[in-house]
This record gives structure tokens, sequence and C-alpha cells, in this order.
């Protein structure tokens, strides 16, 4: 019991270092201005990352998805998504100030929005709706911009490992992002529930799942939560999907895009495999179009045990 009760508080000890130097950190930035921090966060991130042995991972996920592509590209495109994930931390120190954009003045601002049409449809025709997207670019700011827009939507979010850090997080979302709904085992009859009082989830659908229906991404099995499907099929509602793209200069693009043609089985139900896949799809296309800003470090094929 003695024994116990030291390593957890000894885990506990650590769970707080390792917090505080990431609040310490962020701190900082925040004395300098926005763009000189979030491109020093990217250099930073450049020079450590490939010193992990997560820099091991990417490679391997980078190689399962792209080998087609020469072992420097690879590289090329690993060093890039490091500074990608320095920038999406600093941003965070400057997330109210990142989103400015003006309806009246579209184009003007760091951020530009397509399918402003559809936001504006969402709000004023109250329906049952799901939004999804991937861990591309700043994918926070998604939820930000349906807030700006008077879209209020339920966000399933899966809480960082370290405690003292999932609070900052959430505290840091809630102000900005509207409702929260931790990923957890009751998660799935709280999104039923916006959904039933006509409301929208957003939901990230790339994470890793170990109890899923199989699917293909990137031509390699993996396992899909089949959640969003079940949730559809349920409500009858539409599904968009929506991403987020770096540009230039710190710059970003928003997209909502039209809702998809939901695949139906043999009973003319909704399918939920073939629906898994379909997201699947979509999400590589993105991470096609701009590999360098998805997340290459996390285990999505849950092959870390192999490498």
């Amino acid at each position: 019991m003695i024994i116990t009760r030291i390593v957890l508080a000894l885990r506990n000890l650590s769970q707080w270092l390792v917090a505080q130097s990431a609040f310490g950190f962020l701190n900082l930035l925040k004395i300098f201005p926005a763009d000189a921090a979030i491109n020093f966060a990217d250099r930073l991130m450049r020079w450590v990352g490939p010193k992990t042995s997560r820099h091991k991972l990417m490679l391997v996920n980078l190689r399962n998805a792209f080998p087609e592509k020469s072992e420097e590209d690879r590289e090329t495109i690993a060093l890039a998504s490091w500074g990608h994930m320095g920038r999406l931390a600093a941003e965070y120190v400057f997330l109210d100030r990142l989103f400015d954009f003006d309806p009246e003045k579209p184009g003007e601002g760091r951020i530009e929005v397509s399918g402003v049409p559809i936001f504006m449809e969402l709000r004023n025709q109250p329906r049952p709706f799901i939004v999804f997207t991937a861990h591309t670019a700043n994918f926070e700011l998604l939820p930000v911009a349906g807030a700006a827009f008077g879209l209020m939507v339920t966000v399933l979010f899966r809480p960082p490992n370290n405690p003292y850090i999932a609070k900052k997080v959430f505290d840091f979302r809630a102000k900005r992002m509207g409702k929260l709904v931790p990923s957890h085992a009751g998660s799935s009859f709280a999104l039923a529930r916006q959904l039933e009082q006509g409301g929208g989830v957003g939901v990230l659908v790339d994470q890793k799942f170990t109890r899923g229906v199989q699917t293909q991404f990137f031509n390699n099995p993996v396992q899909t939560n089949p959640l969003l499907a079940k949730l559809a099929r349920q409500f009858g509602c539409d599904i968009y999907p929506a991403r987020c793209i770096r540009l230039p200069g710190n710059r970003f693009r928003l997209e909502i895009e039209p809702k998809i043609d939901l695949p139906q089985n043999e009973k003319g139900q909704l399918d939920v495999a073939a629906t898994a896949q379909l997201l699947n799809d979509k999400v590589e296309s993105w991470v096609r179009e701009h590999p360098e800003q998805w997340l290459w470090y996390h285990d999505r094929w849950n092959i870390k045990l192999t490498i």
C-alpha cells in the first residue's frame, strides 16, 4: 500500500512538472508578437521533434501511407509536421487574436471562411446535424468559427492524458467553443441528447480506435469509431465535412463543405461500415492535399509495438 502511494505520488508530481513546464513555455510566448512566437515554435519543434521516439513512428506512418515517395520527401514532410505541431501549441496562446474573420470584410484578416452560406443555413434552420473534421492545421479554429456565427456545436474531444494539462485545455476550450463532451464511456449519450434536442455535434474522426469497424486508411487496415455513423442513422441527420488549412503568413482558411451522401445497405438503412469508410476517404483526401499539416506522430494504425 505504501509503495503504491509513493508510485502514484511520483507520477502525479511528474505530470505536474510537465504541465508547469508547458504552461511556462506558453506564457513566455505571450511576451512576443503572435507571428514571432508562432514562427519560433515552428523552428523549435523542427529541432526537437526528430530527437524524440515519436519521430520514428512518424516516419513509419509516412512510409506506409506514401510508399511511392522517397525517404527524403518523407523526412521533409515529417519535419514540416513537427513544425505545424509547434505552431498549434503556440496558436493556443493567441487564439482570440488569430480568429479575426469579419463577414463584412472577408479576406482582410488572418482567417478566410469557405461555406458561409452553410453556416448561416444551419444556424437559421435549427435541426440536428453532425460536423466532422480531422487533426489538420489548427482544427481548434473550427468550433471557434461556429460560435462566432452563432452556431453552437457540442464538441466531442479526447482530453490529454496529463490531468493538469487536460483541465487547462478544457477551461480554455469551454470559453470559446461552446459545450464540450470528453470522450468516455457515456459520451455517446450526451451527443445523442444534443441531437435529440435539434442541436449540432462536432466530432474528430481520425483518432486511434481499437474497437471499431474494419476500414482502410491510406490503403492500410485501420479500425474506425462507428459512433458518428450510428448517430446519423438513429437521428436521420445530415453530416458535413469541415477542415482548417494553414496558409502562408500565419493565415488560415476554414472550410465547411456541403453535406455528404450517406451510403445505404440492402434494407435501405444507413450503412455504418460504409459510412465509416467514407469518412476515412474524405480525411485521406485532405491529408494527401496537405500532408505536412496532419499529426503523423500519433499511432492511428496501432503499429507502435511493431517498430
